[in-house]
């Protein structure tokens, strides 16, 4: 068997443009204080990727225009809508202002296995936290639900970019 690449144009991607008004999935990304330009970039690569409704910036989170996050973003900044907040709280509270369910991503007691979450016509967002404190105890605290991805290896967690990737792929794949 012979495998081909597909072109970019076999891809049938939407442009930039076309992106901004297509259909989004009911999921919103809230950033908790993420200090990594990279990992900020991979993040709206990833919204735009599994069409994501847009990403919430909070506390002192990476915004665009900035090199290091185009770096990895490719683009994206400029397909997935955003906005930035001063706190998680703000954040959260608009977010359920516009009808959002929150769910912590978050290793915590109480918290269920990330395929347990219930999605099936719920407007999510999502809360991921800071790469070395995880999500905030303020976040935790309006949090209606905490989701975890289980593991079974020796580390104790995932790289945030890595976390958004796996989360919203369980979420958009049905």
């Amino acid at each position: 068997m012979s495998i081909i690449r597909k072109t970019m144009d076999d891809l049938g991607r939407l442009s930039a443009d076309e992106a901004k008004d297509a259909p989004r999935n009911p999921i919103l990304v809230i950033l908790d204080d993420v200090r990594s330009m990279q990992n900020v970039g991979s993040a709206f690569r990833t919204c735009d990727a599994f069409a994501a409704a847009g990403i919430y910036l909070c506390g002192y989170t990476p915004q665009p225009p900035h090199r290091d996050i185009h770096k990895t973003a490719l683009g994206a900044t400029e397909t997935v809508p955003w906005q930035h907040f001063a706190t998680v709280t703000e954040a959260i509270h608009a977010a359920k202002a516009h009808g959002y369910h929150i769910v912590a991503i978050e290793q915590a007691h109480g918290s269920i296995a990330l395929q347990q979450l219930p999605q099936q016509g719920q407007k999510l967002a999502l809360v991921f936290g800071n790469e070395v404190t995880g999500v905030s105890d303020e976040a935790l605290a309006l949090a209606d639900v905490c989701a975890e991805i289980p593991q079974w290896g020796s580390k104790h967690s995932l790289n945030i970019s890595v976390t958004v990737g796996v989360v919203l792929w369980e979420l958009v794949r049905s």
